[in-house]
């Protein structure tokens, strides 16, 4: 079922957001992207927030759409490329961790995407040691 709501989500966006850009969308269009999966902020004081960016590059021959951004906990906030990328541009992907009630002193943060590739869900790591 939730196959089906992404799906639908997915091709809606692709509707919406293919009006303006330079290359047609069109439902089932697959892409292939490359995406720097680690983030590593290294040592920060708890309280810190961690300010992470993914660099992601279109490398297929459709527009790349991200359908939906999520992480893996309440302490993650990400965000997502709102316009298609077109093919062979780049652009990114970001999220913010508040360190303030977190307490492991190593941590891995995750955050979940959803786009028109194959496969179509990417995890992302971010990674830090808490002092």
């Amino acid at each position: 079922m939730q196959k089906i709501i992404f799906y639908t989500l997915l091709n809606l966006s692709l509707v919406f957001f293919g009006c303006s850009e330079n290359k047609p969308l069109e439902v089932g269009q697959k892409t292939t992207m490359e995406i720097d999966s680690v983030f590593n902020a290294g040592t920060v004081v708890k309280g810190e927030i961690i300010h992470a960016t993914f660099k992601v590059r279109n490398t297929g021959d459709y527009p790349l759409v991200f359908g939906e951004v999520r992480a893996s906990c309440g302490c993650t906030v990400p965000s997502k490329p709102q316009k298609p990328i077109q093919p062979g541009e780049t652009s990114q992907i970001t999220a913010e961790v508040n360190t303030a009630n977190l307490s492991s002193k190593q941590i891995i943060k995750s955050v979940t995407t959803m786009s028109n590739t194959e496969p179509n869900i990417h995890l992302l790591e971010i990674k830090a040691k808490i002092k």
